[in-house]
């Protein structure tokens, strides 16, 4: 059974950044694509940045293009995502998704939401 949990959401200014974390368990982590989602209040759930199994190709939302980075260490079965000159707007619960069977982040971005496996969410919150 896979267990995803974020960590290192919190209150920041805007202009600050932040370091967001996914701690993974369950299958071998370093053979399956993963990406994180965000949802603000009273928004859908949309796609912010995935990352292939290896985390040397990634993919990011328009959003979050220039100012977030996708990675992962394998060894630590640890994925990250560095958000730099955060903006009001990026306030939300950022969730943590795994594919089960998938290695590129095009799994990630094409599958059916409920078929990822997600993680509790951290909040984010960036004041002005």
């Amino acid at each position: 059974q896979v267990q995803l949990v974020e960590s290192g959401g919190g209150l920041v200014q805007a202009g600050d950044s932040l370091t967001l974390s996914c701690a993974y368990s369950g299958r071998t982590f370093s053979s399956g694509a993963m990406g994180w989602f965000r949802q603000a209040p009273g928004k859908e759930r949309e796609f912010v940045a995935a990352i292939n199994w290896s985390g040397h190709s990634t993919y990011y939302s328009d959003a979050a293009k220039g100012r977030f980075t996708c990675s992962r260490d394998n060894a630590k079965n640890t994925m990250y995502l560095t958000m730099n000159n955060l903006k009001v707007e990026d306030t939300a619960i950022y969730y943590c998704v795994a594919h089960p069977t998938g290695h590129t982040f095009g799994d990630i971005v094409q599958a059916p939401r409920n078929n990822l496996n997600w993680g509790q969410g951290t909040q984010v919150t960036v004041s002005s």
